[in-house]
């Protein structure tokens, strides 16, 4: 390790004792948490089982940057890259379109033996894997309509799909000795506005149920329901809406999945965290920026982050709470994209984890506001920054900006020899 590194983290480790903070137990609580990390944002939500199928569901990618994955195998070794530039062991966040196979298969009938290669490969790395239905970018989700669909027959094969793909996440869980959670996402809605609200949703609900009705050990998988304001095409009304899935979610034991970009723009999920962990036994969280709308933006360390990770510790909600990532930006080095978005989501809790929350805690319960503010304040300007080097370095990745050039490397070397 680079002696001013570790000077640096000493010198940091004295100041935060003054406080009772104890930086070796933050940085071993910070080692236990496994951040899960979207594949898609290596080839831009196009997946490998019908490449040339329209990406949907109000769902866009921007941006033409050379390099994106064509096969399991580019991805995976994409994959490999990132987490060599993070610090600490993660999970890898898959779609059902995803299954590597040398078969042509129909998403209800996808099965575990599908993602064999995807689970050896995890297994290798000592990664965890989640898991999610695919339930748009297909022929029989082209009207916008899968779970909630007026039509029998199309219902069922969503209905089908989404019961396969729990067998896949229980699977993973099995295999890989960490739960997976599965994520129902669909983008049922209507692009102008309705007569009939309820119908919808009560096939939805009906369809859930169906969805949910087969026993899972929740040792190998988790469920977990994912609402969203809006898409588009679907601007005007979405099936799946927050009540509904807090509700159901709620009813039905199932973890609530807040997508920090499927809310109003000026609404965040740092606010919800308090609430929904009073009422529900866990919670799914999918970390992303939006700008104006559910952009998918590359995670910064900006404030909403940073409120994320301070209410998940503040609250000890760690334990419950499972931390994904969604953003896709196909107009940067989309592993860079990766190695930002997760390092930031590691540092923000990094950082919540050095405040002294019980003495703002006591002064707030005191009515001590002066205290308060200007101990939040002056802890703005601790150096956490030391501590996160020595971290980074103890784990073996790069320090700082020096991960910049090996992906500039990778990026000659190998995604620009994709074509």
């Amino acid at each position: 390790m680079d002696a001013n590194v570790k000077q640096a983290y000493e010198a940091a480790k004295a100041l935060y004792a003054q406080h009772g903070i104890d930086t070796e137990e933050v940085l071993k609580k910070l080692a236990d948490i496994r951040v899960s990390m979207h594949c898609w944002q290596g080839d831009d939500v196009k997946g490998f089982l019908n490449k040339d199928q329209e990406l949907s569901g109000g769902i866009s990618v921007t941006g033409n940057y050379p390099g994106a994955a064509r096969t399991p195998e580019e991805l995976r070794a994409d994959l490999d890259k990132a987490f060599s530039l993070i610090p600490g062991k993660h999970k890898v966040n898959l779609h059902a379109i995803y299954a590597d196979t040398d078969e042509k298969v129909e998403l209800d009938q996808l099965e575990p033996k599908h993602f064999e290669r995807w689970v050896a490969w995890a297994k290798e790395q000592g990664l965890g894997l989640d898991f999610n239905p695919t339930c748009f970018s297909h022929e029989k989700s082209s009207d916008g309509f899968t779970l909630s669909h007026p039509d029998p027959e199309i219902r069922q094969f969503w209905i089908d799909h989404c019961k396969a793909s729990r067998k896949i996440g229980a699977y993973f869980g099995e295999q890989l000795g960490q739960t997976c959670v599965t994520n129902v996402w669909v983008p049922d809605g209507f692009k102008d506005n309705p007569v009939d609200r309820m119908s919808p949703r009560r096939r939805l609900k009906e369809s859930l149920d169906q969805v949910f009705a087969e026993p899972i050990d929740p040792k190998h998988n988790l469920d977990a329901v994912e609402s969203k304001l809006f898409g588009l095409g679907s601007e005007a009304y979405v099936v799946g809406s927050h009540e509904f899935y807090m509700g159901y979610g709620l009813q039905n034991d199932k973890l609530i999945c807040l997508d920090a970009g499927h809310f109003h723009p000026t609404e965040t999920i740092s606010n919800k965290l308090s609430s929904l962990a009073l009422f529900t036994s866990g919670i799914l969280l999918h970390v992303s920026r939006p700008m104006r709308w559910d952009s998918d933006h590359v995670v910064i360390m900006d404030d909403e982050l940073l409120e994320i990770g301070r209410e998940l510790v503040r609250h000890d909600l760690l334990g419950t709470t499972h931390i994904g990532l969604d953003f896709f930006d196909a107009s940067i080095n989309r592993v860079a994209a990766w190695v930002v978005g997760t390092r930031n989501t590691i540092k923000a809790l990094l950082r919540a984890m050095l405040e002294p929350v019980e003495a703002l805690k006591k002064a707030e319960l005191e009515g001590d506001y002066t205290v308060r503010l200007a101990l939040t304040e002056e802890f703005k300007s601790y150096p956490f920054g030391a501590v996160w080097d020595y971290y980074c370095a103890s784990n073996n990745v790069p320090v700082r900006e020096q991960w910049i050039k090996e992906v500039k490397d990778y990026e000659q070397n190998v995604l620009l020899q994709r074509g």
